[in-house]
């Protein structure tokens, strides 16, 4: 697939609701907050543009990349704390000069306004060594972050990229990321992405958490913890 800039890419997967793996494009690596761009060898990721269908047979799940980082309170954050949850995922860096700050400006709007406990959102730093526990706390008062409902996390570069790469479908380097939004249903299925920044998108991504949040979780009880299913099921 050849790629192309990311705004043809928002137009071509958001507009027709980028129904199935259809909306994952392959965009053109654009660099964000003035940072230089990656190496001239280096691919860029496949970009989640609108939904993807949950039964797709190529559909990403955070099962493919479990991590463990570092959150704002200085405590280890496994991406097993995430089971039986629905979740946003987006990169960021505090130092950012503009972006970054109205990013997640609009995480702090989705979190107000879809209170549901079961909703966390996970924002990964791409500048690890800047942004540590201590100076992400800070960052995240200046949203009053509930540490319980939004995870600044920080660690190794290596495996920041590998998640944001692997699993997120952002583009993440030192200093470079996408400012989408990724949504993660309670089986750790990747439902669909939208920019942060695009109001109409915005209200797009706020309608896929809800619809998200309002599914019936397999192997769940009623309050979205995970319990063990009957029998194993198939697919991914």
């Amino acid at each position: 697939m050849r790629a192309i800039h990311p705004a043809d890419a928002r137009r071509a997967g958001d507009a027709r609701g980028g129904r199935g793996m259809a909306g994952l494009l392959l965009v053109a690596f654009v660099p964000a907050c003035g940072a230089p761009p990656p190496a001239r060898d280096a691919a860029p990721p496949p970009v989640v543009a609108g939904r993807v269908e949950p039964d797709d047979d190529a559909a990403v799940t955070i099962a493919a990349t479990p991590f463990v980082l570092t959150d704002q309170t200085g405590r280890a954050f496994s991406s097993d704390a995430l089971a039986g949850r629905v979740w946003l995922g987006s990169i960021f860096f505090s130092n950012c000069p503009g972006p970054c700050f109205r990013e997640n400006q609009a995480i702090a709007e989705i979190l107000r306004e879809i209170a549901d406990p079961d909703l966390v959102a996970v924002s990964l730093t791409c500048d690890p060594d800047t942004d540590t526990p201590e100076v992400l706390r800070r960052y995240a008062d200046r949203f009053e972050a509930d540490p319980a409902r939004w995870k600044f996390l920080t660690g190794d570069l290596a495996v920041i990229k590998q998640v944001g790469q692997q699993t997120f479908r952002l583009p993440v380097e030192l200093g470079v990321h996408s400012e989408r939004g990724v949504v993660f249903d309670r089986r750790g299925r990747l439902r669909g992405g939208y920019h942060l920044l695009q109001p109409d998108r915005l209200e797009l991504l706020k309608k896929l958490l809800r619809d998200v949040l309002a599914e019936p979780a397999a192997g769940t009880d009623g309050e979205g913890a995970a319990r063990p299913a009957a029998a194993p099921e198939a697919g991914p």
